[in-house]
């Protein structure tokens, strides 16, 4: 449990130490970049460990009908992602789209993982997601939606979210970890 804990503390501090301390992340420059990638890439590698070797302690059993409502959260969080960087209609619309994707993302997994391990994980990336948003907004309260784009960029995302929600099913049923339901 320690590295899960340590993979999530690390992800936490690596994504907000430009926010928190931005006249240290400014003195490191560009290499400040190169940095926060290496710290991301540790906490990810710590909390799959982490997770994967965590024992398990249930507070509350998996329900198959919760299965089917967290395949379509996981469809919506992969639009939104996607949509993000498409800038379609949605993006427009909700200021932290990425961020909103986490979000539902981790809900979604909570939903039908109750153990420990899975509440410290998604847990502790929901509190992050929603500190996240609160952080920014507080440093840039003001919000210009991002213009209008072409309507090919909407159908990009659709196709973008079916193809990665694909592969990342099959990720999951080769760690088997059967997301069907």
């Amino acid at each position: 449990m320690t590295l899960l804990i340590l993979g999530v503390v690390l992800w936490w501090a690596a994504h907000l130490f430009k926010r928190v301390m931005p006249a240290q992340r400014a003195a490191l420059g560009d290499k400040g970049k190169g940095i926060a990638a290496v710290l991301v890439l540790l906490s990810v590698v710590l909390m799959v460990i982490g997770y994967r070797a965590a024992p398990y302690i249930e507070y509350w059993p998996r329900m198959t009908p919760l299965v089917g409502i967290n395949n379509l959260l996981m469809v919506f969080a992969f639009y939104l992602y996607a949509a993000s960087g498409a800038k379609t209609a949605i993006a427009r619309k909700i200021r932290h789209p990425q961020l909103t994707a986490v979000k539902v993302w981790a809900i979604a997994h909570l939903l039908v993982n109750g153990d420990l391990a899975s509440i410290i994980l998604f847990g502790g990336i929901l509190a992050w997601a929603v500190v996240s948003v609160i952080v920014i907004n507080r440093a840039e309260p003001n919000w210009v939606p991002p213009a209008p784009g072409p309507v090919r960029k909407e159908f990009t995302a659709i196709i973008a979210t079916v193809v990665v929600v694909g592969i990342v099913m099959m990720i999951h049923n080769w760690l088997g970890i059967q997301p069907w339901g």
